[in-house]
């Protein structure tokens, strides 16, 4: 008999740090802890908060009684890295290093994630993993062209909990992952729809640099013309603009909150402008599952709604009546992105699959034309 495997998952996200406990398939515990605009706001860069953000994992730990001592393997989110394929990686000291840079080009708090397990693995003489991080690039060709000559678009999607959703759902349906066509809509305080295209994800939104619809916290498409007057308005450093468009955008420039909750208040209450955003972040939502409709060419199997903000069925109830049309769509509400982290680990501890090493080259470096 297999001994069990104890593994500590880690998601650092915008506004909180979630983490969970696992005996192989067994939850102990989990747990979301909270990070206010106060809270941050003391920290210059998203790597400042590396310390605070393992302080408060270690706290978490102690008060629900574990030790980390006990923990086989810390598996992570991962993010910051240079694009790679999907996959589970061994966190090393080059995978840390341009984590810590960030090597993707833009910061997000997942780019602590592979920093606090391997903090913790070498602490205690363990193993560090990263699942499928944001940074796994399947794109088709064509879905890289920009406007601008040797700018490209690039792929940052919620490729864990979107990997993990599809494989859940075909499963489910008796369905071979590599063989259907699925959009999905990760929705929370980040959004990515992304065309799933046989097994691969070949077009989405760019949740790190900055394009989709607006969300909780980020401002998403604004015209650039606008922005350039932002940015030459002498009333933003180059740092608070940033914050402006990818933390204080959205929900939170409206209203002061990133909580939908409080928003749904706002209309219950007769908050007539409170329904018009909702409505429009709902719409923007839509348009881009239109959008990857077009990228599979209208062959569509099904939609998926999962995330957080599908949790609240005013949101799901009016997206639905644009995209209904286009397929079948399904609510997966919430996420398994924790249970995607722990699944990648034992994989790898259990001999079923091989870790990946990060070699730090990009999947893809630019069109050549002679080819």
């Amino acid at each position: 008999m297999e001994t069990s495997i104890k593994v500590l998952a880690i998601n650092p996200g915008s506004t909180s740090t979630k983490i969970a406990l696992f005996s192989d398939y067994d939850k102990l515990f989990d747990a979301t802890i909270l990070h206010s605009a106060e809270d941050l706001s003391v920290f210059d860069e998203i790597q400042d908060q590396l310390e605070y953000r393992t302080q408060t994992i270690e706290r978490s730990m102690i008060e629900n009684g574990c030790d980390l001592r006990d923990v086989d393997v810390f598996s992570a989110r991962g993010g910051g890295l240079v694009s790679v394929t999907s996959g589970t990686y061994a966190v090393t000291d080059l995978l840390v290093s341009h984590a810590s840079m960030p090597m993707s080009g833009a910061s997000h708090p997942a780019q602590l994630a592979s920093q606090i397990a391997k903090g913790f693995a070498d602490r205690f003489g363990k193993r560090a993993f990263v699942v499928n991080p944001p940074d796994i690039d399947e794109f088709c060709d064509i879905a890289r062209v920009s406007g601008i000559r040797g700018i490209y678009r690039e792929s940052h999607v919620h490729a864990l909990n979107q990997k993990e959703i599809a494989l859940r759902f075909c499963e489910k349906r008796g369905w071979n992952y590599c063989d259907a066509n699925i959009i999905i809509c990760h929705i929370g305080c980040g959004v990515s729809i992304t065309a799933h295209e046989k097994g691969r994800m070949i077009d989405s939104n760019d949740i790190i640099l900055g394009s989709g619809p607006m969300t909780c916290t980020r401002a998403g498409d604004v015209a650039y013309m606008k922005i350039v007057d932002m940015a030459y308005s002498g009333e933003y450093t180059k740092k608070e603009l940033i914050e402006k468009l990818n933390i204080n955008g959205g929900f939170r420039d409206y209203f002061g909150t990133a909580d939908i909750r409080d928003v749904i208040k706002l209309i219950d209450g007769g908050d007539k402008f409170a329904e018009y955003v909702l409505n429009g972040m709902i719409y923007q939502n839509a348009k881009y599952v239109g959008t990857m409709a077009v990228a599979m060419r209208g062959s569509v199997d099904a939609i998926i709604l999962t995330g957080g903000i599908t949790n609240n069925k005013l949101f799901t109830d009016r997206m639905i009546g644009y995209i209904d049309w286009i397929a079948e769509v399904v609510v997966v509400p919430g996420e398994f992105e924790l249970e995607a982290l722990v699944a990648g680990a034992i994989r790898v501890m259990r001999g079923e699959e091989e870790a990946k090493t990060y070699t730090g080259i990009p999947v893809w470096t630019g069109f050549d034309p002679s080819t």
